[in-house]
């Protein structure tokens, strides 16, 4: 066999391939697996089969030539035993046996047949965005869609997803061995959702992509405040849907959000992992890179004429950090109005609450208070540290020290992001 490696093969070098192969097709071969089979969880599992077999065949034969083209032949074999073994001759495996010779089958297809057979280029772009709506379909549960779309559209592993979000290996596993029986129990079929429920239903793709990455701008727990890898991930996979949908301007406005918040993420945390706050930060190490990207991103969704959609709004709100000098020189004002557009199209208490700090910059602590005063009346943040967090901050501006300490050490109670907690007792400290 032909091999795209220079040196003997060994496991290591089999491994990389496999990981690179799969991480960058992942999407697109259990796509083509799906729509050749039109059952996804056996897509999803004969894909994972290829993988497995291919980390022992091209540790002794070598990477192919053609690896994606191997592992659809290898998958699609897989497949076809397996309607095999559940009807030795029905209709399904008549119709997918009918395709190969007998011999075929017994020998292997070659990678350029599998390409030709389920390669279909006319398809690829469907076959993508199909995959994404399947492993966000609204019978799963917000938990089952992010750990789906990571498994199966991003191509990652239990053991990295596990990792990511602080959970045990098992409970990922399950997640996903829900996800998929509930699609089979659904009868959810592999395919784009009709014209009419398409914009409806893409709200819960944007929605797990979103989570996604605020996991991994900021993580709820742990001893890092950044999950690159994740936040990375969810990059790549809005670049994907962005690519698929250049038409729809939210889709265009979360990829905007995302490139404009990780242009920060070099300068967020110091040489030791701790936490550089937005007044601190060296704004010389932002990727500039990625500001103009998530610039034009932006560009593309005002210029659709529809308006900004929650994830637009939010982008215009970090183009504003990231056009500005310093913190004395951002458009404070341009986003309290922005953040006022954002609470009546996605109203919420954390809109609110970034709305006070908005207040509080252009206008004065003291006005900021009373709106945050207001959110602490009515409950709908008891629990989170984000409250006492701003709330501390606005009476430290005050020269309240003794309540702006209490509320700072009660953030820092709630706070499940070590990092995060130790910038919250430092403030506490300061105020002794």
């Amino acid at each position: 066999m032909t091999t795209t490696t220079d040196g003997p093969p060994t496991a290591e070098s089999a491994r990389r391939a496999v990981e690179a192969v799969w991480r960058i097709e992942a999407a697109r071969i259990v796509g083509a697996l799906a729509r050749y089979t039109g059952d996804f969880a056996l897509a999803e599992d004969v894909a994972a089969d290829a993988v497995a077999e291919a980390l022992v065949s091209w540790s002794r034969d070598g990477v192919p030539t053609n690896p994606v083209g191997w592992l659809l032949a290898t998958a699609r074999r897989r497949a076809i035993d397996g309607f095999r073994r559940r009807s030795a001759r029905d209709e399904r495996y008549a119709l997918l046996a009918g395709e190969l010779s007998e011999g075929e089958l017994t020998s292997g297809t070659t990678p350029e047949r599998a390409d030709s057979l389920l390669w279909d280029p006319d398809r690829i772009d469907d076959d993508v965005l199909a995959l994404m709506f399947v492993a966000c379909h609204p019978v799963l549960a917000p938990e089952a869609r992010v750990a789906l779309t990571l498994r199966v559209v991003g191509g990652l592993g239990s053991e990295e997803i596990a990792r990511a979000f602080l959970v045990p290996v098992p409970t990922i596993q399950a997640r996903i061995t829900r996800a998929k029986k509930t699609i089979a129990a659904a009868a959810v079929p592999f395919e784009l959702p009709p014209a009419e429920q398409r914009r409806e239903r893409l709200g819960g793709v944007l929605s797990v992509l979103y989570v996604i990455f605020t996991e991994g701008s900021t993580a709820t727990a742990g001893d890092r405040l950044l999950r690159t890898d994740l936040a990375y991930e969810a990059i790549r996979l809005a670049r994907m849907l962005a690519a698929l949908l250049p038409a729809e301007p939210e889709v265009s406005g979360l990829l905007a959000l995302f490139e404009l918040t990780a242009a920060r993420f070099p300068a967020r945390t110091g040489p030791d992992g701790e936490a550089v706050l937005l007044e601190d930060q060296d704004r010389r190490r932002w990727d500039r890179s990625a500001i103009r990207r998530g610039l034009a991103a932006l560009d593309r969704a005002a210029a659709m004429g529809r308006g900004l959609g929650p994830y637009g709004l939010q982008a215009a709100i970090a183009a504003c950090h990231a056009s500005a000098e310093s913190v004395a020189e951002t458009d404070w004002e341009r986003i309290v109005l922005l953040y006022e557009a954002l609470g009546r199209v996605a109203p919420s208490p954390v809109v609110e609450l970034n709305r006070a700090v908005a207040v509080a910059m252009a206008y004065g602590p003291a006005q900021a208070l009373s709106l945050v005063d207001d959110l602490a009346v009515s409950g709908r943040l008891s629990g989170s540290h984000l409250l006492p967090t701003v709330r501390g901050e606005l009476l430290t501006r005050l020269g309240r020290d003794t309540e702006a300490r209490a509320e700072l050490e009660l953030a820092a109670r709630l706070c499940g992001n070590d990092r995060e907690r130790a910038v919250l007792l430092r403030k506490a400290a300061a105020l002794s």
